[in-house]
């Protein structure tokens, strides 16, 4: 929270009497709900519901609260603090595993989503510092998280993310920041990574994918070594911009996670999600970046990766056409393919992957993150 927010929660509270609390808890029925607040100005915001100075809506699995304090006369005022106090309550033992958690300390705040955190996970970073910083950055399982500042909520956000080969236990997440006048601040948190549950699958293809002649042998090793090249790129810049788009509108065929069985050896694991679609279906891309590899692949068929800046990659593969070359910037949402099912495929239907920083991540939690 800023510091109007916690100035709020501070004077208001004080004001309130404690009998007022069950009954705004009924009125609101949110003691099943997680609760999601954004801090928006000089306080947390709510809208007012009919005369009751309250107003909810659904926000995909929560519920979202605004408060609009010029709304309150001076009467009103307690009946606000108990809201504000009870929705920050809530928000903090939600258990939805989409809604945010944070943790304060020494000044900072610190928050995540999702609030569950298991291995081939996004995380999505929001932090508050303790003072005004012209710079933040942090360093994740070695890996470096760029921060940039959103105006609109005062809050400082980055992406990160947790292999799949990444066992249970407790990670240490470092922010380091600097002021304008170059004073520099930092801040330690210990997270927890809990083991997801992905599945196993049989599959069978043509022998020349799993048993592939000196020739192809030779083809998979010269892609290795152009795919390690494009995917060590890190660039610092960010160019995605708010929340992330689904490629298609389909049904999900498979999820993140599964491991593969090809011909009765275990030879994979499935790191993205797809999507039942005919061939030809159009396909767009999740958010705006620059085409880093366009042309086709042994595995992936026809591919397109997205540079999205920050060390976050987008993979899009069996593709029957693509109609963006290298080097070309595309926005949110532009088509950029038709999907297909070339490669190692056992039909068309459309493969999207996740990279960050080297790690493949789940595409549907990407997907399901608030970002500002």
């Amino acid at each position: 929270m800023d510091d109007g927010s916690r100035q709020l929660l501070g004077r208001e509270a004080a004001q309130v009497p404690r009998r007022f609390a069950p009954l705004v808890c009924t009125q609101l029925g949110f003691h099943r709900d997680p609760i999601r607040l954004y801090p928006v100005g000089p306080a947390w915001i709510l809208a007012q519901k009919r005369k009751r100075y309250l107003r909810a809506r659904r926000a995909g699995r929560a519920t979202l609260i605004e408060v609009f304090a010029e709304t309150f006369t001076p009467q009103a005022r307690p009946l606000l603090g108990v809201v504000v106090v009870v929705c920050f309550i809530l928000a903090s033992s939600a258990s939805a595993s989409n809604a945010a958690v944070g943790h304060a300390a020494k000044g900072w705040w610190l928050g995540w989503e999702p609030a569950h955190v298991v291995n081939g996970s996004p995380i999505l970073f929001k932090v508050v510092p303790p003072v005004r910083l012209e710079s933040l950055a942090g360093t994740w399982m070695d890996h470096p998280v760029f921060f940039s500042f959103d105006p609109r909520t005062k809050l400082w956000f980055g992406i990160a993310g947790v292999s799949l080969e990444t066992p249970a236990g407790k990670f240490v997440l470092t922010l380091q920041g600097k002021t304008a006048a170059g004073q520099e601040v930092s801040f330690v948190e210990r997270l927890a990574i809990s083991q997801g549950r992905y599945r196993q699958i049989v599959l069978r293809v043509p022998k020349q994918f799993t048993e592939p002649t000196p020739e192809q042998r030779e083809q998979i090793r010269q892609e290795q070594v152009l795919k390690q090249e494009v995917f060590s790129r890190i660039d610092p810049k960010r160019e995605w911009s708010g929340v992330f788009l689904p490629p298609v509108r389909a049904s999900i065929t498979d999820v993140f996670g599964t491991a593969r069985v090809f011909n009765g050896a275990t030879q994979s694991l499935h790191t993205g999600l797809d999507y039942g679609v005919p061939s030809d279906t159009p396909v767009v891309a999740l958010n705006q970046g620059t085409v880093l590899l366009a042309r086709p692949l042994f595995f992936e068929g026809n591919c397109v990766v997205l540079n999205h800046g920050q060390g976050l990659l987008t993979l899009y593969m069996h593709l029957s056409k693509m109609e963006v070359k290298e080097g070309d910037h595309v926005l949110r949402g532009q088509e950029i393919a038709l999907s297909g099912g070339t490669g190692r495929a056992t039909g068309p239907h459309l493969h999207v992957a996740v990279r960050w920083e080297g790690i493949y991540l789940n595409p549907a939690t990407l997907l399901s993150l608030p970002f500002p």
